[in-house]
């Protein structure tokens, strides 16, 4: 078979077990270019020195005709520095790349997909990534085998040089923004703004340490839009105790793999805003009414008290 000539950015760190099952795929499409990120051992996890070094064995089996260029730390970045500073280095180099983290593992559709929309869109600057997730399985979207979200995913996916020139990992304009009618345009209801200020407020006090908020921030922020398949193509397989930050079983990464199909391009260029909806609601919502459900519990537990003392007050 002929190799894959999309070059491929690929994220790993201390995970040999899912290293091996994502790296097989990778190896299954035989990139012409692939470009290697690995973030260093952390201090105080004794066992990460040689699990590091594991993963960077398991990497060196390349057998196939590969340029392969790496990017080694031999410290710890955490996910946000090492990530972004990756990614950077990877756009140095090339004009556009298939990104995957070691806890991801792609279908063969999902480099078809990639690779066919990374071509198609490259000059179309209304949009700024690929995806390879489907988180809503149960409908299909649009008249295509796609549809255009303002919601990026990583895990799995692609884009340009060009969009990732945007990434502002400590996203600066986040003040000018919410003040702006853009805000309220983006996030037209109440608990979309609620939730997001959160979150984007959390990225800019430097709380979270990860590089993917940063990333939806910025799409947002620059309106970008975001292919994405009517089919999930990319299987997560990272929701165990060796995550970072994925340490919990997760209704999302539990998809599995399902077929894509031919190609069918949607006829227009736009957000399909009934699915951005579901998509909130359905992976984000339910943390906004958790919020909402302590608070009223709260204001319950407080009026009942205030009823009995002023009961006893009263006598």
């Amino acid at each position: 078979m002929s190799g894959l000539s999309t070059p491929v950015a690929y994220l790993i760190f201390n995970r040999p077990r899912h290293t091996r099952e994502s790296f097989a795929s990778i190896k299954s499409q035989q990139p012409s270019t692939l470009f290697i990120i690995a973030d260093g051992p952390r201090d105080g996890h004794p066992d990460d020195r040689r699990r590091c070094r594991e993963v960077r064995e398991i990497v060196e089996a390349i057998d196939w005709p590969c340029t392969v260029l790496r990017n080694y730390s031999d410290v710890n970045l955490g996910c946000k520095r090492r990530v972004s500073t990756g990614l950077d280095w990877v756009f140095d180099h090339v004009e556009q790349a298939i990104i995957i983290e070691d806890d991801c593992v792609p279908s063969a559709e999902f480099y078809a997909f990639c690779r066919a929309l990374l071509e198609r869109y490259a000059h179309q600057e209304a949009v700024w990534a690929v995806s390879g997730n489907s988180y809503q399985p149960e409908h299909r979207r649009g008249d295509g085998s796609y549809y255009f979200s303002k919601y990026p995913s990583s895990w799995g996916w692609a884009t340009w040089r060009r969009a990732w020139r945007h990434y502002q990992g400590d996203v600066p304009f986040l003040a000018e923004w919410k003040q702006s009618p853009r805000w309220n345009a983006c996030f037209p209801t109440s608990d979309e703004r609620r939730y997001w200020g959160r979150v984007f407020n959390l990225v800019r006090q430097s709380k979270i340490d990860t590089w993917d908020f940063a990333w939806v921030a910025c799409v947002l922020y620059g309106g970008g839009l975001v292919a994405t398949p009517n089919a999930n193509l990319v299987k997560n397989i990272g929701f165990d105790a060796e995550g970072t930050h994925t340490t919990e079983p997760d209704e999302k990464g539990s998809y599995d793999l399902t077929p894509l199909g031919e190609i069918v391009h949607p006829a227009h260029i736009a957000a399909d805003r009934e699915a951005d909806e579901f998509y909130f609601r359905k992976s984000f919502a339910g943390q906004v009414s958790l919020f909402k459900r302590v608070v009223r519990r709260l204001t319950r537990t407080v009026a009942v008290q205030f009823a009995r003392w002023s009961a006893r007050a009263a006598a």
